[in-house]
């Protein structure tokens, strides 16, 4: 798995809406890895992220979601959560294998990674049975430790 001072990984996936998307990690970006829509623990994960995005976009700071689910999958998830970023789907894991997640079992764990400058800043191992809270924590991390004038 990639660790603090790793060279970013250069990924596309398709987002919920069907379109490429190639994320920047030159700038402060969070790909954050959760094993599955529509589940307890992932859903209150989504919503935390929606919940604090305007702070992260404030900061200059882009949020990824990741899962092996496919597009009309994350296409219906994004829709019923009222989800404003990017859902990317890996169903064939080669994103989260990029990051060094295991695959094997058709879904991932949940992981955080913080990236800028083109390297992994800071990776998470959120609790997983009440990820709540996690999404702020990340924020006040990001916006302190890796945004300019944080």
């Amino acid at each position: 798995m990639l660790d603090a001072g790793d060279s970013a990984p250069e990924i596309s996936a398709q987002n919920q809406h069907g379109e490429t998307v190639s994320p920047d990690f030159s700038a402060p970006t969070v790909v954050y890895f959760y094993p599955e829509d529509f589940t307890g623990g992932c859903t209150i994960q989504a919503r935390d992220f929606q919940e604090v995005l305007p702070e992260f976009r404030e900061g200059g700071i882009t949020v990824y979601g990741v899962s092996m689910d496919d597009v009309p999958t994350h296409e219906e998830f994004a829709e019923e959560e009222g989800l404003l970023f990017d859902l990317l789907a890996d169903p064939e894991g080669t994103v989260a294998e990029a990051f060094g997640l295991d695959t094997s079992e058709g879904r991932t764990d949940r992981r955080t990674f913080v990236l800028a400058d083109g390297e992994v800043k800071a990776v998470y191992d959120p609790e997983l049975s009440d990820p709540s809270g996690h999404a702020e924590e990340v924020l006040n991390d990001a916006r302190n430790e890796y945004v300019q004038g944080g």
